[in-house]
């Protein structure tokens, strides 16, 4: 148990340190983190109204916080290339989320040209029931990305890593709030950047 701790405490302090530097994406987290929430309580009220918000608010406003504000030059808070990041990312770096967001996208169209998708489902007879079709579509994506991705690290690091992660994805919303319930804030006062002063060299963490 301590060593998966420790193991989910290094991904969420490589995330953050890695990917968070910006204070608009991070206000966008805070953001999504809430929405996110709201997500979480629908599932066990309407799961295709849980899914249409999570990835049309949710995922939207975190994934514009990486693709737009965060910067993508030569890292000099933890003096590395923008390459390495990308390499080393645990999760879905920009090019995984690429497709992924791709495939969110293309479902609605596939929905809309095989409202039965091949067969596997009963047709919507009207719009209400074409979303709700969506909805579930869309929920299942977001439940086959992650465990598509939880297999691919446990065959590539191992059965710990691989559940830190997922654990990490899960708790996501409730960590983002406390890590930049702040940044709002700092965001007003005209910060662009977070110092970062907390991964300096020397620095505690």
């Amino acid at each position: 148990m301590s060593t998966f701790l420790q193991t989910l405490r290094t991904q969420r302090w490589d995330d953050h340190r890695y990917y968070h530097q910006s204070r608009i994406n991070q206000t966008l987290h805070f953001i999504s983190a809430l929405s996110f929430l709201v997500a979480y309580a629908l599932l066990f009220i309407d799961p295709a109204l849980a899914a249409i918000v999570g990835w049309c608010f949710s995922m939207t406003t975190r994934q514009a916080g990486h693709f737009f504000f965060e910067p993508r030059g030569y890292d000099q808070v933890n003096d590395c290339t923008d390459a390495y990041k990308e390499a080393v990312k645990v999760g879905y770096n920009l090019q995984r989320k690429i497709v992924l967001l791709s495939v969110w996208v293309g479902l609605p169209v596939l929905l809309w040209l095989q409202p039965a998708l091949f067969g596997l489902i009963q047709p919507a007879t009207d719009l209400g029931g074409w979303v709700h079709d969506l909805g579930m579509a869309w929920l299942a994506l977001g439940v086959a990305g992650l465990l598509f991705r939880v297999v691919q690290l446990w065959l590539r690091d191992g059965a710990i890593p691989a559940l830190a992660w997922m654990t990490k994805i899960l708790t996501d919303p409730v960590h983002d709030l406390i890590l930049y319930h702040r940044a709002p804030l700092a965001l007003w006062r005209g910060e662009r950047l977070d110092p970062m002063h907390h991964v300096q060299p020397g620095s505690r963490h």
